[in-house]
């Protein structure tokens, strides 16, 4: 690998061949929904890893961006509160969307279809906003499941 890699404060999961990177600043709930959404995936019978938690390397590999783990975390998750627990991970995978838990500047009802997170090793990813408090953790997995994974999940 020749690419330049980047080092992110942020989490990501593959979910049935999905890479979603979770954002937003320290605390605001990247590994909790990450969590929740690997944990709906194994109920759904959908195959799930942690790629890592709070510290990811990422960089462009054509037109695909790729999450890597540093070895010293491999298939850890900080549960803040509840301490560290031990996650099927995988070393690395294509990255497909991001997801923060943060509202926008201006807090739309229903924010635009088109929001993108930048990446600094270029290239970006659709942005989806799912606030902590808006739905519980499964309701959340399985309102974004459709569209994310190409699934019927119920």
């Amino acid at each position: 690998m020749n690419a330049k890699r980047f080092n992110l404060h942020a989490t990501a999961i593959v979910v049935d061949n999905t890479g979603i990177l979770f954002t937003g600043p320290s605390g605001s709930g990247k590994s909790e929904l990450a969590f929740s959404f690997l944990t709906e995936a194994k109920r759904c019978g959908l195959p799930a890893a942690l790629i890592a938690d709070d510290q990811i390397f990422v960089y462009r590999d054509g037109k695909s961006i790729i999450a890597e783990r540093p070895g010293a975390i491999a298939g850890l998750l900080e549960l803040r509160g509840s301490g560290i627990v031990s996650v099927k991970s995988i070393a690395r995978a294509p990255l497909d969307f991001a997801v923060t838990t943060v509202l926008s500047a201006e807090n739309p009802r229903l924010p635009d279809d088109d929001e993108m997170f930048f990446l600094p090793c270029g290239g970006h990813l659709p942005l989806l906003r799912v606030p902590l408090a808006s739905l519980t953790p499964y309701g959340k997995f399985a309102a974004l499941a459709q569209n994310l994974f190409k699934t019927n999940v119920k």
